[in-house]
């Protein structure tokens, strides 16, 4: 049962900050892709290089990593697989907490992304400075940080967690008794709270993809695809949430679109995510979920502006020029590392 709040709690105000138009990169033709990939593999391999990137950047680069011995992952095994490489160079096709995770558990390795400005918007919406303030407010509350957050964030927090392991860890901590501040993303914490019945609160931030999504066109397209699988991101809106088949991290969508029986699928995540799914079950029909409708602004149309930053040719030129290093203090990495590992080594318990 979800505890009653006795008292009225000071919520921050969240920071405006500006949504990217959605980059366009010049269309590249089949010959100018395959120079551009066979430069990057080659140097790659000069820099003792791989490459990692995530279900939501363009499908170009999910294959190159793939096709060059890196990896396609969500946040938590993005984190896993550049810690367990020996590879002296990590480039990390994603949004900017990711290349930060990447340095923090690995200070010494060199980390590169394609481009410094793609960040998140529950990153930009939880600055340290405002965080702190609220933390310092409730001392006697357990922090637990989504991993989409700055390093000073992560330094700030008790326990890092991703979507896909949010659920186990707040279930341990309620088993606990302990009381939590969760941040940033509301929707998320307040689905794990709904089913584990833990004492939170939350910082009020949102994924500006998965805010997007309509409970009323939902139901209007699950109408006209009665036989669908809806499949959700709990950091979508609630009512959206209630008419899901499976709610999940990007992994567990990926898993239910291979395992389910259904022909047709209704996904409510960034479309970046159809590329490794059409891959895993050619034969299914997969949909976007509706970003139409009564409040829709469409920042995202589910598709994350700052994910789109990242393309073949600006990897092409980070790897040739060195630039967009991404930089962690030693200090403020060893801060981090604690609720980050924190996390990692619950998870190796939990697969064993």
């Amino acid at each position: 049962m979800v505890p009653t709040i006795t008292k009225p709690i000071p919520f921050p105000s969240i920071p405006v900050f500006q949504v990217p138009p959605h980059p366009i990169w010049p269309s590249l033709s089949v010959t100018e892709k395959e120079i551009l990939k066979t430069s990057i593999k080659q140097m790659l391999k000069e820099q003792n290089g791989v490459l990692v990137a995530h279900y939501y950047t363009d499908g170009a680069l999910q294959d190159l990593a793939e096709e060059t011995g890196g990896c396609v992952a969500d946040s938590l095994e993005m984190a896993r697989f550049g810690t367990d490489h020996d590879a002296e160079t990590l480039v990390v096709a994603g949004v900017r907490f990711m290349g930060e995770t990447s340095k923090i558990l690995n200070n010494e390795k060199r980390v590169l992304m394609p481009d410094l400005a793609a960040t998140c918007s529950l990153d930009e919406g939880c600055p340290h400075d405002l965080f702190s303030s609220f933390c310092d407010q409730h001392p006697d509350h357990t922090v637990v940080v989504y991993a989409n957050t700055s390093a000073q964030v992560k330094a700030r927090s008790d326990w890092v967690v991703t979507s896909g392991i949010a659920l186990q860890i707040i279930q341990h901590l309620a088993e606990k008794k302990e009381k939590i501040l969760w941040g940033p993303d509301k929707h998320l914490g307040r689905y794990v709270q709904k089913l584990t019945g833990a004492d939170m609160i939350f910082w009020p931030g949102s994924c500006v993809v998965h805010e997007e999504f309509r409970s009323v066109a939902l139901e209007r397209l699950r109408k006209l695809h009665p036989g669908a699988a809806v499949l959700v991101h709990p950091e979508s809106r609630e009512d959206v949430i209630e008419q899901a088949d499976v709610v999940g991290s990007t992994t567990a969508l990926i898993k239910a679109v291979t395992t389910l029986p259904n022909n047709e699928f209704i996904i409510a995540t960034d479309a970046g995510i159809f590329n490794k799914m059409k891959q895993l079950a050619p034969e299914k029909t997969l949909l976007e979920a509706p970003t139409v409708g009564e409040g829709a602004t469409c920042h995202s149309c589910a598709n994350c502006p700052w994910m789109g930053m990242n393309s073949l040719q600006n990897l092409a030129e980070v790897l040739k020029n060195g630039t967009n290093e991404i930089e962690v203090s030693p200090e403020l990495a060893l801060k981090a590392q604690i609720p980050i590992k924190r996390m990692l080594d619950f998870a190796k318990k939990l697969k064993s």
